[in-house]
């Protein structure tokens, strides 16, 4: 592995509703991979670039490209959760997403939701996110 990117894995759930989030951290951007479930995969992926709002330049927005798998819905949490790492390390954000479960209700698919959520949080508090400088 390349010394100059640091990869930090992080996880929230357990069994067929555990979700890991792998976050390689460069100088100019992460490349992050978002698996789980029965059957991790790729369903959609996601570039976000952060720039000024244009309602309030002192405000993080991003523009973000968007390519779902078709007849896959990940996209749908993978573009809000790129955009949220984009606008925090304020850097480029590639996330490749793949979560599946068999015949998933309405309660796993929304728990799946939240151990997603729960794992950029993670990274976000993550001890060794802090030693990697991502200023150009």
């Amino acid at each position: 592995m390349n010394p100059m990117v640091k990869t930090l894995t992080v996880s929230a759930g357990e069994g067929r509703y555990r979700v890991d989030l792998s976050t390689s951290i460069t100088a100019e951007g992460l490349v992050c991979q978002l698996f789980g479930g029965e059957k991790p995969h790729v369903g959609a992926v996601v570039l976000s670039i952060p720039r000024p709002s244009l309602q309030d330049p002192c405000q993080l927005s991003c523009n973000s490209s968007v390519l779902p798998m078709l007849g896959h819905k990940e996209d749908e949490i993978a573009k809000p959760l790129a955009e949220k790492l984009a606008k925090h390390f304020k850097q480029p954000v590639v996330l490749v997403a793949g979560i599946h479960i068999d015949h998933a209700t309405a309660e796993e698919i929304k728990l799946l939701l939240d151990h997603c959520w729960q794992t950029v949080d993670k990274l976000l508090n993550h001890p060794e996110r802090d030693t990697i400088s991502l200023a150009k």
